[in-house]
């Protein structure tokens, strides 16, 4: 196998450090931003699950006057 090509006309020594450093920065970059993604979607979810609950409760009240309230019997 031809090493020429790797040593890159001998910029290789100065080439490939730098590439696997970007590469690492990146690499890194990329998991802290998922791990802060994780925890920004879990505290959306938190807050605002709860709120659709209270939302449906809600509904489901109004729904029950209005029928409790029509001049239709109410079946059951």
């Amino acid at each position: 196998m031809n090493l020429e090509i790797f040593l890159l006309n001998g910029y290789g020594y100065f080439v490939w450090p730098a590439f696997v450093f970007t590469f690492l920065s990146c690499l890194f970059l990329y998991l802290q931003t998922k791990k802060e993604l994780k925890k920004q979607e879990k505290i959306f979810s938190d807050h605002f699950k709860a709120s659709e609950i209270i939302k449906i409760e809600v509904a489901k009240k109004k729904e029950f006057e209005k029928k409790a309230l029509s001049s239709e019997p109410i079946l059951q």
